[in-house]
Order: structure tokens, then sequence, then C-alpha cells
């Protein structure tokens, strides 16, 4: 019989542990001992947290990225038909969204393998339901374009959010959500609502929506803070 594939939620900065994850999570980490991650230092630095008693030297850790060829997530794959279970686990919150993983569900599925997610934080609905925004039709657009496309791309979701009332949610690097925000003031309508959600579930956490012009008169400093970005 082959193993399992479970998605296994990661912490979204330092903090207790205990208010994310139920103790089945804790149970299924115990278990799983091959592990494919985006990042073995800070997975492992994880499991040594929340499984202190795990032996953490008997894990075998594979690192993928987006650029991974198929033959490499081959060889990744091969304790599932073993019978043994892997984790997957992202950077940070929860695995498969804005992140490789979504590459080892696929072929878990095209292998009939068995595909388990655990419940765990996520920034992008956790900033979503804590908008105000429409949670019934939203779009996760993941990283807004850094150069050229820019303003056009920006421009573009404004303008399904006004013509439809879709909820356009997306991203940037920590080091620049800085810049970011100061672009969405400069090319957003004044009367476009702006939710910028940061540091979620860590005790410095702000959610925050305000008009376009609103913002204007805020005093903000996202550098380096994790966040989600909502225009509606």
């Amino acid at each position: 019989m082959n193993g399992k594939i479970y998605l296994i939620p990661t912490e979204m900065g330092e903090q207790d542990s205990s208010r994310l994850f139920p103790s089945y999570n804790l149970s299924i980490i115990e278990h799983v001992d091959f592990y494919i991650v985006e990042n073995v230092r800070t997975v492992r630095r994880f499991i040594k947290k929340v499984c202190p008693t795990k032996k953490i030297e008997d894990v075998v850790f594979y690192e993928i990225n987006k650029h991974s060829p198929a033959e490499q997530l081959q060889e990744m794959m091969k304790p599932l038909f073993e019978g043994k279970d892997i984790g997957v686990v992202s950077e940070a919150g929860m695995p498969c969204i804005a992140d490789p993983g979504n590459m080892v569900v696929a072929e878990a599925h095209r292998k009939n393998v068995q595909v388990v997610p655990l419940v765990g934080p996520n920034s992008i609905i956790m900033a979503l339901i804590a908008s105000g925004f429409n949670g019934q039709n939203f779009t996760f657009h993941g990283y807004v374009p850094i150069k050229d496309d820019r303003k056009k791309t920006i421009l573009a979701w404004e303008s399904v959010a006004f013509k439809t009332g879709q909820t356009q949610i997306f991203m940037e690097t920590p080091y620049r959500n800085q810049q970011l925000l100061e672009d969405l003031l400069n090319i957003l309508k004044p009367s476009t609502r702006l939710c910028v959600a940061t540091d979620i579930t860590l005790p410095t956490e702000s959610i925050k929506t305000y008009s376009v012009s609103e913002w204007k008169s805020k005093k903000v400093d996202l550098q380096k803070r994790p966040s989600i970005f909502l225009i509606l």
C-alpha cells in the first residue's frame, strides 16, 4: 500500500505555536520521517520546536523549488511507494499556496496517492475574512509584477474589483512591501478601498481597511514585514 502525502502548515513567524496547530498535526509530524520542503533549515527548526522529542537526525529532507526537474521530484516521492508517508511543508503558513509544493500534490494525484491537508494558518484567507471585503467572489494573484507591467496590472485589478465586486488579493516580498504600498497609493483611485494585513498571527499583527485617500494620511512601516494586500 502506498504512503500518504500530508500537507503540513507551519508558523508565519516566531510565536507560541500552541495557538495555531491542533494536537493531531503534531502527531503526524512525530510520525512522518520524510519531508519535501521549500527550506530545510526552516522546517528542521520548526519540527524541533513543536516536536522536541522527535529524533531529527533520523528525518530525511528533500528541498524543492519551482525549477526542480521532474526526475528529481520522482526521486523524492519514492518512499511513498514503499509505504512511507511524506510531509510537504512550506517556508511559512499553508503549503502549496504561493509555494512549489503543488507540484508534489499534482504528481501524487497522477500516481493515485492520497493527499491529506492539515488544519493551520493561511495568511491569504485570514486577511480576506478580516478585511470586510467580498468573501464569496475573490481572486488571489500571487506576487505583483516588479517592473514594466506593475501599474498596468494594478489598474486592471482595480477595474475588475470596481466592475464585478470581486476582491483582488496579492502580495510582495517583505522587503518591497513599503514600496508597493506607496505605488498603490499613487496608482489607485482615492475611493478604492485597500486592506493591508501585516504580521498575521504574530503579536505585531495589524489588519486595517481604509480608502486610498484615507491611507495617505496614515504613517505605516511595512519594511520587511510579511503583508497581504486586498483591494475592492
